[in-house]
């Protein structure tokens, strides 16, 4: 059976944070990962972030830099402000293979990131001729912009959970391959070569849930991409996920959103 999804776009764009949780808060805060290089560039406000199942907080002046396939969520209340850049799935800015929380302090960088991203929607606005490749030139500043900013920042002292962590994020990538499978918290734990009850002792130690938790929150920001973006019957949703019935999806669904998935559906 081909495997459903939304279609997403994969061409560069930048979107308003808030914008991104108009939706409903779980567009932003629930575990998942995109096939796109991204870019969080947070202005104002503050609350937490977790990327590859371990979690920190963010303030104003915060620049996130997520690979491909890292799953992640963070908290965008009401007075949370800056931009989201998706860099397309075919981009050739050279980035970092891995993620970066830089806090920009210094005022010079702020600005000059500011207005590159001013530059670059407004190429993507524009009619002009060679808009598309302005922007992309001006993309390519960006990534040299993230290079230098990297190279800046202090090496993070060693901390105890370093190994915790380390699982944590090596379980969030596997949880990432393997969501639809309809494999179990034991099933990854004997993958990764650990307890399941090991497991989510780090999970709740890296970012305060489960190892359950994790698993059913990345199923379920799925099946409601699913639901609020395909018309695909809930019994098909319930198999592509992994669950054993639709009557177990239902169940699970309503036990983290409160609503049914016709319900959730309708509402949308």
């Amino acid at each position: 059976m081909a495997m459903i999804e939304p279609v997403a776009p994969s061409r560069l764009r930048l979107v308003a944070i808030p914008r991104m949780a108009a939706g409903g808060r779980w567009r932003t805060e629930a575990m998942r990962a995109v096939n796109e290089p991204l870019l969080l560039w947070f202005t104002k406000g503050q609350g937490r972030i977790t990327i590859a199942g371990n979690t920190r907080g963010y303030t104003a002046n915060n620049a996130i830099f997520i690979p491909p396939g890292v799953m992640h969520g963070f908290e965008a209340g009401p007075s949370v402000f800056g931009t989201a850049v998706y860099f397309g799935r075919d981009t050739d800015v050279t980035l970092p293979h891995q993620a970066h929380h830089l806090r920009i302090r210094e005022t010079f960088p702020q600005q000059e990131l500011n207005v590159m991203l001013d530059t670059i929607q407004r190429e993507l606005d524009s009619s002009a001729p060679g808009h598309d490749r302005a922007a992309r030139h001006h993309l390519g500043l960006l990534g040299v912009w993230l290079e230098r900013q990297i190279a800046k920042q202090p090496p993070e002292a060693p901390a105890k959970t370093d190994a915790s962590k380390r699982l944590v994020a090596r379980y969030t990538a596997l949880l990432e391959r393997e969501f639809r499978s309809g494999m179990g918290v034991a099933d990854f734990a004997e993958a990764l070569g650990v307890t399941a009850t090991h497991l989510t002792r780090c999970c709740n130690q890296a970012c305060g849930k489960s190892a359950h938790a994790i698993l059913q929150d990345r199923r379920i920001f799925e099946a409601r991409k699913l639901l609020s973006e395909t018309r695909v019957p809930v019994s098909r949703i319930a198999q592509e996920l992994g669950f054993t019935s639709a009557a177990y999806f239902t169940r699970a669904f309503q036990h983290v959103t409160g609503a049914s998935p016709t319900g959730f559906r309708r509402a949308g």
